[in-house]
C-alpha cells in the first residue's frame, strides 16, 4: 500500500511538474509575436524588453522576497553572478532576439537562439578542455547543419543578413547564461535570481537609452495582428505578465518538480509554440526546409544533451529562468 501511495505522488509531481513546464515554454514562446507587433506600431526593441522584465520583475518580486527570509548577505554574495544575468541574459539576450525578430521570422530566429547549448559545449571544450564525446559532437553536427537549413542561404531575396546577427547575438546570450550558472553555488532560489535580474537589466536599458546608447521609445498606435487590431496596452500587459513573470514562475515550479534535466527537454516546446503563434498572429508560416532545419537543430540539441548527461557533465538548468 505504501509502494502504491509513493507511486501515485510520483505520478502527481511528474504531471504538475509537465502543465507546468508546457505552460511555461508556451508562455516564453509567445513573447516573439507580441514584441514584434509593437515594434511594427513603432516600439524600439529596447523599450518592448524594459518594459517586459520590469513588469516581470514588479510580478515577481514578492516571491522573491519570500523565499530570500530576509538573508540579504545571500544577495551580497551573488551580487555579481546577479548582476552579470541581468545585464547578459536578461537584458542582452531580449533585446537582441526582439531585434532579430524586427528583421526576420520569430520562428528563425528562435531557432537560431536555441543553437546556444552546442556554443557551450564548444566553449567548454575550448576554454576547459572539455572533451565532448562522439554523441555530443553527433548532435553538434546535426544541430548546424539545421541551422544552415533554417537560415536558407539559397534564398537570398528572405535573408536578412541584420536578422541573422542578431538572432546569433542571442544565441551568444543564452550561451552566456549557461556559462553564468555554472559559477553559481545552489544557494540562491531561481525567483531571487530572476527577480533580481529582471530588475537590473530593466533598469540597465532604462539607463542605456536615456543617454543614447539604445533608442528608446514607444507609442500608443493600435497594435495590428494578422486578423484583429488591439489598443498598444494588452500586448504590454501580455508581455510582461504572460510570457515574463508567469512563464519564469511556472518555469521555476517546473523545475523543481521535474529536475533541470527533464526540464530542460520540455522547454524545447517553446520553439513549436513560437512557430505556432507567429503563424496564428502574424501570418509567418516557415517554409518546409526551414521546418526540416528546425527538426535537425532540435533533435540535435537533445542528442547533444543526452550526451553531455552520459558523460556527466555539468550542464546546468536550462532554459528555466531567461
Amino acid at each position: 500500500m505504501a509502494t502504491m501511495t509513493h507511486d501515485s505522488a510520483v505520478q502527481r509531481q511528474l504531471r504538475s511538474g509537465l502543465t507546468l513546464a508546457i505552460l511555461s515554454a508556451s508562455s516564453f514562446g509567445l513573447s516573439g509575436s507580441l514584441a514584434r507587433a509593437l515594434m511594427n506600431a513603432g516600439w524600439s526593441a529596447a523599450s518592448v524588453v524594459a518594459v517586459r522584465v520590469l513588469l516581470a520583475a514588479v510580478v515577481v518580486m514578492p516571491i522573491a522576497l519570500r523565499q530570500l527570509h530576509g538573508d540579504w548577505q545571500l544577495l551580497r554574495r551573488n551580487a555579481s553572478l546577479i548582476t552579470a544575468y541581468g545585464l547578459i541574459a536578461v537584458a542582452g539576450t531580449q533585446l537582441a532576439y526582439f531585434n532579430a525578430v524586427a528583421h526576420m521570422a520569430v520562428g528563425v530566429a528562435l531557432l537560431i537562439e536555441y543553437t546556444a547549448p552546442i556554443a557551450v559545449v564548444g566553449w567548454l571544450w575550448v576554454r576547459y578542455r572539455e572533451r565532448p564525446g562522439a554523441a555530443t559532437v553527433a548532435g553538434a553536427a546535426l544541430g548546424i547543419t539545421g541551422l544552415f537549413l533554417v537560415i536558407d542561404l539559397r534564398s537570398g531575396a528572405t535573408t536578412s543578413w541584420i536578422g541573422i546577427i542578431w538572432a546569433l547575438a542571442a544565441m551568444v546570450g543564452a550561451a552566456g547564461y549557461f556559462v553564468l550558472s555554472a559559477h553559481g553555488d545552489g544557494t540562491l532560489p531561481g525567483s531571487v535570481l530572476a527577480a533580481g535580474g529582471l530588475l537590473i537589466g530593466g533598469v540597465a536599458l532604462l539607463v542605456a537609452g536615456a543617454v543614447g546608447i539604445v533608442p528608446l521609445h514607444a507609442t500608443t498606435n493600435p497594435v495590428v495582428f494578422q486578423h484583429f487590431t488591439v489598443p498598444w496596452w494588452p500586448p504590454v500587459l501580455a508581455l510582461g505578465v504572460v510570457t515574463a513573470a508567469l512563464a519564469y514562475v511556472s518555469g521555476i515550479a517546473a523545475t523543481r518538480l521535474l529536475g533541470s534535466r527533464l526540464a530542460s527537454f520540455v522547454a524545447l516546446f517553446e520553439v513549436l509554440s513560437a512557430l505556432a503563434f507567429a503563424w496564428a498572429l502574424l501570418g509567418e508560416a516557415p517554409r518546409v526546409l526551414q521546418l526540416l532545419g528546425g527538426a535537425l537543430i532540435l533533435g540535435g540539441v537533445i542528442v547533444v544533451r543526452r550526451g553531455e548527461v552520459d558523460a556527466a557533465a555539468p550542464v546546468d538548468e536550462f532554459a528555466t529562468e531567461r
